[in-house]
């Protein structure tokens, strides 16, 4: 089955209501990243899209596994040419998946669950999609636009989502991007009437 993040299939009022150094090390090398005491603090991810520039800030001392997944798409090109395929106003922007006919990217294998309560999805944050199963991510990710304390590891009727970063500059783009028209294009919910396609990705310095 094409994989669907947990979101597609809740209803809209479920959101609203409801390392030891070597160890890091070890992964974001794994990952194809040089590693340095400054990149060991935080990893940048531009993300050019068709409505402007978002810089991401990842964060590996609080996420490790999760940040180098991430890096290791955007160094092989899968975000290159995605859209994000699913916005709610309100709630969230998520991509990294699909092409803008909604065709599934192919994908490595899911990762671990990597929350923790100091890891919140306030507005702003970038945190792993994942289907019901906790230990399902792959590549798909979201860009939360309000506070959802209902998705942190902290709400006892949940595993929480896994928050590995935030925007450092263009929060003005997801803004932009949570207000466009939306339609249903089954199975999808809340597709973007027009595409809005994340051009590139890469890592900046």
């Amino acid at each position: 089955m094409s994989f669907i993040s947990f979101f597609s299939f809740l209803p809209r009022s479920f959101f609203r209501s409801q390392v030891s150094a070597l160890g890091l090390i070890g992964v974001l090398v794994l990952s194809g990243v040089a590693v340095t005491s400054a990149q060991a603090e935080e990893v940048r991810v531009k993300l050019v899209t068709s409505e402007g520039d978002i810089v991401l800030a990842l964060e590996p001392d609080r996420a490790p596994k999760t940040v180098a997944n991430f890096v290791k798409y955007v160094k092989e090109g899968t975000y290159n040419g995605t859209v994000f395929h699913r916005v709610i106003n309100g709630f969230m922007i998520q991509g990294g998946g699909y092409t803008a006919d909604l065709k599934e990217k192919p994908t490595r294998a899911p990762i671990p669950l990597e929350t923790s309560p100091d890891l919140k999805n306030e507005r702003g944050t970038i945190a792993m999609a994942r289907t019901m199963a906790a230990n399902s991510a792959t590549s798909q990710f979201f860009i939360n636009v309000a506070d959802n304390t209902s998705l942190d590891t902290s709400n006892p009727n949940a595993n929480g989502y896994a928050v590995f970063g935030r925007v450092l500059s263009g929060m003005d783009v997801v803004d932009k991007i949570k207000t466009v028209p939306t339609t249903r294009r089954n199975p999808f919910q809340d597709v973007p009437v027009t595409p809005v396609v994340i051009v590139s990705a890469s890592l900046i310095h």
